[in-house]
């Protein structure tokens, strides 16, 4: 687990490298903050006792992203190639098949060191943000919050089809989000079923929509729209500012959410680490 201190000089190493860089780093404090300490997942470089180098791991049902930084005045030291290749060995000890390196699309940094590893483009993701727009909002599609079995079982299948995930890691994710029981799980009903799933994180005045999901064969009926206009319309009201992201290639959920009111304002580009 990572005490107040080690949190705090990760804040303040990230506020740094962000404004000397222009970017915007994905370290998922979320995560960060509730570690379980089962695993190693977080690595420091310090010197004269000042964080100057920090990567983390998080690990997603069948893969794990990973995301760092160096003070830019420690940069080309082999600082952060050091971390990476404590974390990698780490990895291959726990069997996981599937390395993402994160990096926002606009840091020239983290381009030039991808181009110095083994690693391949694999995807990029869209952050967005709500602006305020007239939702449509339906009585036939209802959220309440996920506690029983029965919603538990729900929302693993869904995992399963729509994020690809094996079941065994879809449990096991699943019961790590209920553990740490920082997020409000929703289920989507519609004329009494389940229909989907959706999750919120609330922080610092900012709220995150993650895990959304609809089973396949409800989906195109606007059962997605209605659920998320819902969710965005009860976060509003709590003053809060609305966010989430979505893969670019994902062109019907880009639609879905462009035309809730989303506007995408960063990207993150992701590549896959070769053994």
């Amino acid at each position: 687990m990572l005490t107040k201190e080690e949190l705090q000089a990760i804040k303040e190493l990230k506020d740094i490298c962000e404004n000397i860089d222009n970017c915007q780093l994905k370290l998922n404090f979320d995560m960060l903050e509730n570690r379980t300490g089962k695993t190693r997942d977080d690595y420091f470089h310090y010197d004269e006792g000042k964080l100057v180098g920090f990567l983390g791991s998080y690990g997603f049902g069948n893969k794990v992203e990973v995301c760092g930084m160096v003070h830019p005045n420690f940069r080309r030291r082999g600082i952060f190639t050091k971390l990476l290749t404590e974390c990698i060995t780490d990895l291959k000890t726990r069997n996981v098949n599937t390395v993402l390196l994160n990096a926002p699309t606009d840091s020239h940094s983290a381009r030039e060191f991808l181009r110095s590893i083994p690693c391949s483009f694999s995807m990029s993701e869209y952050q967005m943000k709500w602006q305020k727009t007239e939702l449509f909002l339906d009585t036939s599609v209802s959220l309440r919050p996920s506690v029983s079995l029965e919603d538990f079982e729900a929302e693993v299948q869904l995992d399963i089809l729509a994020f690809g995930l094996e079941e065994h890691e879809a449990r096991e994710y699943n019961k790590q989000v209920k553990e740490f029981n920082t997020e409000q799980q929703y289920i989507i009903e519609t004329s009494g079923k389940t229909a989907g799933k959706m999750r919120v994180a609330e922080d610092n005045g900012e709220a995150w929509i993650y895990g959304f999901a609809i089973f396949p064969e409800l989906q195109g009926k606007g059962i997605g729209k209605m659920a998320l206009s819902k969710l965005v319309t009860m976060e509003s009201h709590k003053g809060l500012d609305i966010f989430l992201e979505v893969e670019a290639k994902n062109a019907h959920a880009l639609r879905l959410y462009q035309s809730c009111g989303f506007r995408s304002y960063h990207s993150q580009d992701y590549y896959e680490y070769q053994n």
